[in-house]
């Protein structure tokens, strides 16, 4: 053998070696309830004196999707679920683990991911969990799935998020209804051949003591859902809800963001040596226009490269993927760019990573 022939195998070898089965985002589908309330319907029903284009100067919100009594967080995320298959990227034998990310559950018990899994006709053997997390749940979700594929444990990864916050809100507390809304995304994370990761890193957080600045207080068995926690108070802003209903200290909130993200994204960078203005394009939780655009502004990304749309309002773990999706379908994002994805709320928890745009991803 020529000495030649054998350095090209040397090179060979040392390539495929170099090969790794790396976690890829294939495709996106969201799914959204018929039913809306926009900010007209809000004042009217609530008689507020306020101002439809001052609510959306603030949230940036003019409409909302509302799951409809009876329809729950599973029903949403089949929904979706089934926009993504029908849009050809894998068959539905294909799914060898399923992730499902609510605050919103059908049930205590059992995990709604089970019943999804039926509902959608998935094969027995596919792997199946709940997962309880807000704002962040999307991130925490891929770094399950990219855990799961990069150990060779799964392949073929439906990570659906799903929320109806809605049935949790009084309707007469401004402060939380102005902004959420309902409706689910379904992911699919497969595998490619790489040298190097297309999901990743990550850097997350965790702070317990932000816990009741967002939050059901019952319906637990902490506490109970009783005739006492159904009695409605109205606070000083004038909100009025019972303890059966969603509280959230904005204030409070709005603070923790603002320490807290630029904190994670200056970690998730460090651990890859790049530099803020090296990232291409940056989707953040799309919690409301104004904390969107004071982050932006405090973080100096530039505005060209940072997603601020909330046309479907607060969809909690809905809005990184219902966001990477739109900015696909506007060309926003381009092959072979890498996208910071930073989600932040409930727990507190937060999360961030990078995902590059190393295949068509169908949407």
């Amino acid at each position: 053998m020529s000495q030649t022939v054998r350095s090209e195998l040397i090179n060979i070898t040392v390539r495929e070696e170099k090969l790794l089965t790396v976690a890829v985002i294939k495709s996106i589908a969201s799914f959204f309830p018929e039913s809306v309330l926009t900010n007209d319907m809000l004042i009217r029903e609530g008689g507020w004196d306020w101002n439809p284009e001052d609510i959306f100067q603030k949230t940036g919100i003019s409409v909302r999707h509302i799951a409809k009594e009876g329809e729950c967080a599973s029903d949403l995320g089949v929904a979706a679920a089934n926009r993504l298959f029908d849009n050809g990227c894998c068959l539905k034998e294909d799914i060898d683990y399923l992730i499902f990310c609510t605050q919103s559950p059908d049930y205590f018990l059992p995990t709604t991911a089970c019943i999804i899994q039926q509902r959608l006709g998935l094969k027995t053997s596919c792997g199946a969990l709940d997962i309880n997390q807000g704002c962040s749940g999307f991130i925490y979700g891929l770094s399950l799935a990219k855990g799961l594929i990069e150990t060779k444990i799964a392949s073929n990864i439906l990570l659906i998020t799903a929320e109806t916050y809605s049935k949790y809100i009084n309707p007469k507390d401004r402060s939380t209804r102005t902004i959420f809304g309902d409706g689910a995304a379904a992911t699919l994370i497969g595998t490619a051949d790489g040298t190097q990761e297309s999901i990743g890193p990550f850097a997350l957080g965790t702070d317990g003591k932000g816990a009741a600045n967002l939050i059901v207080p019952a319906g637990g068995k902490r506490m109970p859902v009783s005739k006492a926690t159904s009695v409605e108070t109205e606070d000083e802003g004038g909100n009025i809800r019972s303890l059966n209903n969603l509280y959230m200290n904005g204030p409070e909130i709005f603070n923790f963001t603002l320490k807290t993200v630029p904190k994670a994204t200056q970690e998730l960078l460090e651990k890859t040596g790049r530099q803020l203005l090296e990232i291409d394009y940056f989707i953040f939780h799309q919690a409301n226009k104004f904390m969107l655009e004071r982050l932006r502004d405090k973080m100096k990304i530039p505005e060209s490269r940072f997603f601020n749309n909330l046309e479907s309002g607060n969809t909690v773990s809905s809005t990184i993927p219902v966001a990477l999706e739109t900015a696909l379908k506007q060309d926003l994002i381009q092959l072979g760019d890498e996208v910071m994805l930073v989600g932040f709320g409930v727990g507190y928890s937060w999360a961030a990573c990078l995902v590059k745009i190393s295949e068509k991803i169908l949407i």
